[in-house]
C-alpha cells in the first residue's frame, strides 16, 4: 500500500488530537469535583479548587500538630499570609519559592517576607488568582510583629492584620479570620461577601475564645463553622465542643464542623 503524504498528516493530527485528550483527561482527574479543604493544624490550610487552582493559608506546616507524615504541595498557586507573627507567617517563603506561588497579604508584610512573587494589598482590595478564585482582603483586630521570635531583635512593623474572603467559582465562599477577637464589622463582611464557611480561632489569649467565635458565627451566617488556633499550646484552651455549645447558646445558624490535621473535607 502507498503512504501518501496526506495520510501521514492525518495520521499525526489524530495522534496529537489523541495525546491532547489524554492530557486533558488527566488534568480533569487531578482536580477535585468539589473544592477541598485540608487542614494542617493551627490556622494553617491547603485549598484546592474544582478547576485544580490552589491555595495555601497561613502555611505554617511545620507546627507542632501537623501530620508528621504529610507530603508538602507540590504546586501551589497563591499563598495568603494573615499577619506577621511567626506561627502564621509559617513556611511561607520556602513554598513560595519552591512552587512560584504569588504571596498575597498587607503590603508591608509581603515586602518583608521577600518571596520572588508577591502581591502586596490592604483592607478592601481584591486580587485575582487565575480564573476562578477572587482572594478579598479584610480587616482582622490583632497585631502583626514580623520577626523578633528568637528574642535576640524587636520585631519588624508587619502592616495591619488581616482576614480573606476566598471566593471561588464553582464552589464555596471562605473567610480565614486570621488571628481577631470578634468586632462588628463582621456584619459588614457577610453582607458584603456572604462566606458560606468561617474559619475561625477559637483558642483565647491571643485570639477571640469559643463564646466570642460563636458571637462571630452568628453575625456571619456562614453554614459551616471550621474551628482553628485552637491546642496548638496550653495557652490556646479553647476547644470545638465549647464552640459547638457556644453557638447552640448565641443562636448561631451554622453548623460547626471539626477537623483532625491532615484532614479533608470537601465543600
Amino acid at each position: 500500500m502507498k503512504i501518501t503524504k496526506l495520510m501521514l498528516g492525518a495520521a499525526t493530527t489524530a495522534l496529537l488530537t489523541t495525546l491532547a485528550m489524554s492530557t486533558a483527561a488527566r488534568a480533569a482527574d487531578a482536580a477535585p469535583a468539589k473544592t477541598e479543604v485540608t487542614w494542617w493544624g493551627h490556622a494553617a490550610f491547603i485549598i484546592m479548587t474544582p478547576a485544580g487552582t490552589t491555595i495555601a493559608v497561613d502555611p505554617w506546616l511545620k507546627n507542632p500538630n501537623a501530620p508528621k507524615d504529610a507530603k508538602w504541595p507540590d504546586k501551589l498557586d497563591a499563598i495568603l499570609v494573615t499577619h506577621g507573627h511567626s506561627d502564621h507567617v509559617g513556611d511561607a517563603k520556602e513554598l513560595a519559592d519552591k512552587t512560584g506561588a504569588v504571596v498575597i497579604g498587607s503590603y508591608e508584610l509581603v515586602s518583608l517576607i521577600g518571596a520572588k512573587n508577591g502581591s502586596g494589598g490592604n483592607m478592601g482590595g481584591t486580587i485575582a488568582v487565575k480564573d476562578d478564585v477572587k482572594v478579598h482582603i479584610v480587616e482582622a483586630v490583632h497585631s502583626s510583629g514580623f520577626g523578633g521570635a528568637d528574642g535576640k531583635s524587636a520585631p519588624q512593623y508587619g502592616g495591619n492584620p488581616v482576614g480573606f474572603v476566598i471566593e471561588i467559582k464553582g464552589g464555596p465562599s471562605i473567610y480565614h479570620a486570621g488571628d481577631t477577637d470578634v468586632f462588628n464589622d463582621m456584619e459588614l463582611i457577610a453582607k458584603r461577601y456572604k462566606p458560606t464557611i468561617a474559619m475561625l480561632p477559637v483558642g483565647g489569649h491571643f485570639t477571640m475564645d469559643p463564646d466570642g467565635a460563636a458571637l462571630a458565627a452568628k453575625m456571619l451566617g456562614a453554614k459551616t463553622v471550621i474551628p482553628m488556633h485552637f491546642g496548638t499550646f496550653p495557652l490556646l484552651a479553647g476547644t470545638p465542643a465549647q464552640l459547638k455549645d457556644a453557638m447552640k447558646k448565641a443562636g448561631a445558624a451554622g453548623a460547626m464542623t471539626e477537623m483532625k490535621p491532615g484532614e479533608t473535607k470537601q465543600f
